[in-house]
């Protein structure tokens, strides 16, 4: 009775739960990189540091070092952020196909015992 109860939720409860908790590891690395939050302030400058705006007064000079300040900021920013979109995404991509695996090998676990018990009688050896 108690085996019939173990596969009845292995197939059922089991792995809808299992399922589950992959969809919330996703979710987790998704929420790790911060990826909605790259993509919104792809353009913004690095860790928000900006030059003062020149005033009407400044020289020429002044305001174009200012301009300059905040594209290359801007740019290390931009670069800064599509790197982290990158590597976040690969590992999305990886724990997507790793977790599309074990759910497709999920059916197949509680018989594993026995197939190594058969291996080894049959003389397998790996």
């Amino acid at each position: 009775m108690v085996l019939v109860e173990m596969f009845s939720w292995w197939y059922s409860r089991g792995w809808l739960i299992f399922i589950k908790k992959i969809r919330s590891f996703l979710t987790s690395i998704t929420n790790f990189f911060s990826m909605d939050s790259l993509i919104r302030t792809l353009f913004q400058p690095f860790r928000q540091i900006s030059a003062d705006t020149a005033s009407s007064s400044s020289s020429l000079d002044i305001k174009f070092h200012m301009f300059l300040d905040r594209l290359v900021s801007r740019v290390i920013g931009f670069f800064s952020r599509i790197l982290l979109l990158i590597v976040g995404l690969i590992i999305i991509i990886f724990g997507g196909g790793l977790s599309l695996v074990l759910i497709v090998l999920w059916p197949f676990i509680p018989f594993l015992p026995v197939a190594g018990i058969v291996m080894s009688v049959i003389g397998v050896a790996i």
